[in-house]
């Protein structure tokens, strides 16, 4: 895999950087060789009373989604192996999950020596399948994004679905792990 994008914002990414990144996601290609994408963020802000904070960004698109991680830490390239840790946890998952699924749909020979190797470390990831364990249905009403985090924050929730007053199409507003909101409004193309 080589990475498509690699950016910084408030830091000049350095060869050592670049390499470094390089080296932690290809490491990846093990988990699943389908990687079609990489942007990786790196970003340096200065916090009050710790200093500077680093945050690494990285989504990697596939085939059949987006795997992303955001991580922070005091030193660049801490940060950038917490990332690395926790895409390669996902995708452990995600083949798990995907060969499970496969592996029920129709039987498979058994695995070659090549293929052994692949799915050697597979077995410590638990068999747990998410499944939809509650449904709710509730009556959106217009109201502006402003609206919609004030109910948010009234329920105690991290997110809050609403109609949006001047699209009048579906909207969401959440909670960033900076203390912000973001909002995600759809767009049909």
């Amino acid at each position: 895999m080589h990475i498509y994008k690699l950016s910084g914002r408030n830091v000049e990414v350095t060869d050592a950087m670049r390499d470094y990144v390089q080296e932690k996601l290809t490491r990846l290609d093990r988990y699943n060789d389908q990687i079609t994408d990489a942007r990786v963020t790196l970003t340096v802000r200065d916090v009050r009373d710790s200093g500077r904070r680093n945050r690494v960004e990285v989504q990697l698109n596939v085939p059949s989604g987006i795997i992303r991680a955001e991580e922070h830490h005091a030193d660049m390239y801490a940060a950038i192996d917490k990332a690395s840790d926790v895409l390669e946890r996902q995708l452990r998952k995600f083949k798990t999950r995907y060969l499970k699924s496969r592996h029920d749909a129709t039987p498979q020979p058994e695995p070659g020596p090549a293929e052994a190797d692949v799915n050697a470390g597979l077995d410590d990831v638990s068999e747990f399948t998410p499944e939809i364990v509650r449904m709710k249905r509730f009556d959106m009403r217009p109201m502006s994004p402003e609206d919609a985090v004030a109910q948010m924050e009234a329920l105690g929730h991290d997110f809050y679905v609403f109609m949006h007053m001047q699209t009048n199409s579906c909207g969401v507003v959440y909670r960033r792990k900076d203390g912000h909101y973001g909002l995600i409004e759809p767009s049909v193309q």
